[in-house]
């Protein structure tokens, strides 16, 4: 399954004030264009900051999370939150994903523009205006599938209401959300509770109750342990909905759960599963991959303790420059909270090109630490020893937590390992 053409449009956006870094001198030409310059990063006349995706880590992440589904027998339905750029989402169909998933309507909304057939809103939908739309989504569109969260009889309530009053033709599928624990996010928290939102949905005319889904990312003071037990417990109830022929409804099951850091558990688990009155959809939902990081991710992700599987290369770069040298042992650069990500960790000063040369070798960035970040400065150290700073010169940063550089960057260029600009990803956050 791919998106539809709408993506290819994008090449056909101009080029203007509207988007950050791009050279001032392409105004006016459209982003097919300008990527067809195949410009450089360095001299290209690109502005900094810049941020920057490698292509060579993002297709190598694509095809590793291809394989890794393939081999587990996972069905992927990634989720788009983290990136919110349809032609990565055209990637990853590409690459053998099921759907993609997503977390509030907006996103939803997105992903119908430019075509996506399946989506999974790994979320409540109470909102009676999205509601409306979706219904007339699903009534226009027979070949489109939907599936949400349901954690409570209000919530079964308001969406029947909604569906009801808009006169809606075609049942929404949902998916019982059990919760990760007591003080943990949404979710129904005990198997009587998840019970009694099944029989709210086998009340309701408007809705089809089509599996049970989970996030095991919030389960609390998470460890291998706990988050295998947990996932155990999302299959037995699965297994308990169906002996009680909750599911009828449906042609298929779907179990559902799977963030970045716990798939190798959610894996193991779902393998466990016994065979169901109807096939099984064990749908992983995982979607920081696509640029990993060199952060947060870097260090949970599940391929550190399953190195045989491979591993995941950050695909993500924040260019800045120099500005200011005001003491010693003490630099400034040119980017800052509205550039890089910042809620899990500070970005991490790894390579610096001079100035003089900014098509020559870049250099570690030795004792180059950044210590703080103002809206649109970096706080840098530069140890006594390490590798000198000059004004001008560009300082390679990598980021930690992709889901919040994705949100900051309208328009990405797609960059090879020698600079060259091969393309422009554009976000819709």
């Amino acid at each position: 399954m791919t998106a539809d053409h709408s993506v290819a449009r994008l090449a056909d956006e101009i080029v203007d004030h509207r988007f950050k870094s791009l050279p001032p001198d392409a105004g006016g030409r459209t982003l097919g264009e300008l990527a067809a310059e195949r410009r450089s990063l360095f001299t290209g006349g690109f502005t900094t900051p810049v941020l920057a995706l490698s292509a060579e880590a993002l297709e190598h992440n694509l095809d590793l999370m291809e394989h890794y589904a393939t081999r587990h027998e996972l069905a992927f339905a990634p989720h788009g939150k983290t990136s919110m750029a349809p032609q990565l989402f055209e990637r990853q169909l590409e690459h053998g994903a099921w759907g993609i998933t997503a977390a509030v309507p907006h996103q939803a909304r997105v992903y119908r523009a430019f075509g996506i057939q399946r989506i999974f809103l790994a979320n409540e939908l109470v909102d009676e205006a999205a509601l409306r739309w979706l219904a007339a989504e699903l009534d226009s569109d027979p070949g489109f599938r939907f599936v949400c969260y349901v954690d409570s009889v209000r919530g079964v309530e308001l969406m029947e209401a909604a569906l009801t009053g808009c006169g809606a033709r075609r049942p929404v599928d949902v998916v019982v959300e059990v919760g990760a624990g007591a003080g943990a996010r949404t979710g129904a928290r005990t198997a009587a509770d998840c019970a009694a939102v099944a029989d709210a949905v086998a009340a309701a005319g408007t809705l089809r109750l089509a599996g049970v889904a989970g996030y095991e990312g919030e389960v609390p003071q998470a460890d291998t342990e706990r988050v295998t037990d947990w996932l155990r417990g999302l299959v037995t109830l699965t297994v308990r909905f169906d002996e009680e022929g909750r599911f009828a409804e449906t042609d298929e099951i779907l179990l559902s759960a799977g963030g970045s850091a716990w798939f190798d558990a959610v894996s193991q688990v779902f393998a466990e599963a016994p065979k169901l009155s109807r096939p099984l959809l064990k749908l992983l939902r995982s979607g920081a991959y696509v640029s990993h990081d060199d952060g947060h991710y870097r260090h949970v992700t599940p391929f550190n303790r399953i190195p045989e599987e491979g591993a995941l290369q950050p695909a993500f770069r924040l260019w800045a420059q120099v500005v200011s040298r005001p003491e010693p042992g003490q630099a400034f650069l040119n980017a800052g909270k509205r550039d890089a990500a910042y809620d899990l960790d500070l970005p991490r000063a790894q390579v610096v090109r001079s100035a003089r040369d900014l098509m020559g070798t870049e250099r570690p960035a030795n004792g180059v630490t950044v210590t703080k970040l103002s809206d649109q400065h970096a706080w840098v150290e530069v140890a006594d020893g390490g590798t000198e700073l000059e004004v001008g010169d560009w300082v390679g940063l990598g980021l930690s937590h992709p889901c919040t550089s994705f949100d900051k960057w309208q328009l990405i260029p797609l960059v090879e390992a020698d600079g060259t600009v091969t393309d422009f990803i554009r976000t819709f956050f």
